[in-house]
């Protein structure tokens, strides 16, 4: 009787928690709703350029989902340098050389096999005598699976992390009344946000050199960009995460409830982070969550070897989501406050 008790207290507290019922029973159907839709979209012909080859072959590329496109050898490197095109192939006198992007593995491996079922397709152009060449404008052959989406994992859990713990924090100040402590003494409200970012960012700085140590030189992960360019990338994806963290940990009263964000703030951003292949639309969707442009900054100076000019549009937008967060932040503080 006493555990039914128990059981019915429990489900009447559950009953006026609204968040918590719809985390329970909706949170799930949305997720799995998100995975449905992403798996199965049809994903876009995957574009190849053609420097030379016989009309079978091209056909055979366009047979089996590719995008040929025509160019000079010229123009194809540099459309593989600026990630227009994955792959272009040159067939002389029987053998074939292909140009790939291998930085990305999962769109690097279909187009291998575009090109070969386009041989198989056309056997008559191609001499067996003649071993074909695959040069690498970026990645290697030999990259082993955590090379290939080490970069974008980083991305993803540090985000993850330094999301909860600042989050979780914050929220420690405001229940156990230090915020608001702060709040009625004469301190402007953007010095007390910009006093909690710069004590958790002291955090996140040191987390940055352990990490980017850690993975390169412990852990041996492929890069062959700037190791203080990613060190950058790391501070300001924990910036992002953490400003983030402390804005939602307003909607919370308690650390339970915090936690019910992850489903909704964290969990999408999953499939966006570059570790899967997604259609177009569902890929431009990507670029409203901060965890797209960490993978992506993260992903072109590992293992394309791409300076600050060829990431500063995702640094500066790391940065403008952090921006961004703290004015609502110092926002948010001003109604605490009026209250």
């Amino acid at each position: 009787m006493i555990a039914l008790a128990i059981a019915k207290r429990i489900l009447l507290q559950l009953r006026y928690d609204h968040r918590t019922l719809a985390l329970i029973l909706f949170a799930p159907l949305l997720i799995l709703t998100l995975i449905y839709f992403i798996l199965n979209s049809d994903t876009q012909d995957i574009p190849i350029g053609v420097i030379n080859a016989p009309l079978n072959f091209v056909e055979g590329i366009y047979e089996n989902n590719g995008r040929p496109l025509y160019m000079r050898e010229d123009e194809a490197i540099a459309a593989i340098e600026k990630g227009e095109i994955t792959a272009a192939v040159r067939i002389d006198n029987g053998k074939t050389t292909v140009y790939l992007d291998g930085s990305d593995s999962l769109t690097a491996t279909k187009a291998q096999a575009i090109l070969r079922s386009a041989a198989v397709s056309s056997p008559a152009t191609l001499r067996p005598d003649l071993a074909g060449e695959t040069v690498y404008l970026y990645g290697s052959a030999d990259l082993e699976q955590f090379d290939n989406f080490g970069s974008a994992m980083i991305g993803l859990i540090l985000f993850f992390l330094v999301f909860l713990i600042a989050g979780i924090n914050m929220l420690g100040e405001r229940t156990t009344g230090t915020l608001t402590r702060m709040l009625t003494a004469p301190v402007k409200r953007w010095e007390i946000v910009l006093g909690y970012t710069l004590g958790f960012g002291m955090l996140t700085l040191v987390q940055a050199v352990i990490l980017s140590v850690y993975i390169i030189y412990v852990l041996h992960l492929f890069m062959v960009g700037s190791l203080w360019l990613v060190m950058l990338i790391i501070l300001l994806s924990s910036l992002s995460a953490m400003t983030m963290g402390m804005l939602l940990s307003a909607a919370a009263n308690g650390e339970f409830q915090f936690v019910q964000f992850i489903p909704i703030v964290i969990i999408p951003q999953m499939f966006f982070s570059g570790i899967f292949q997604l259609s177009e639309g569902w890929d431009m969707a990507g670029y409203c969550m901060p965890v797209r442009y960490i993978a992506d900054a993260l992903t072109e100076v590992m293992l394309r070897g791409g300076g600050i000019a060829d990431v500063k549009l995702e640094l500066a937008v790391l940065a403008g989501f952090s921006l961004v967060f703290l004015l609502l932040n110092v926002r948010l503080l001003k109604k605490q406050r009026a209250l």
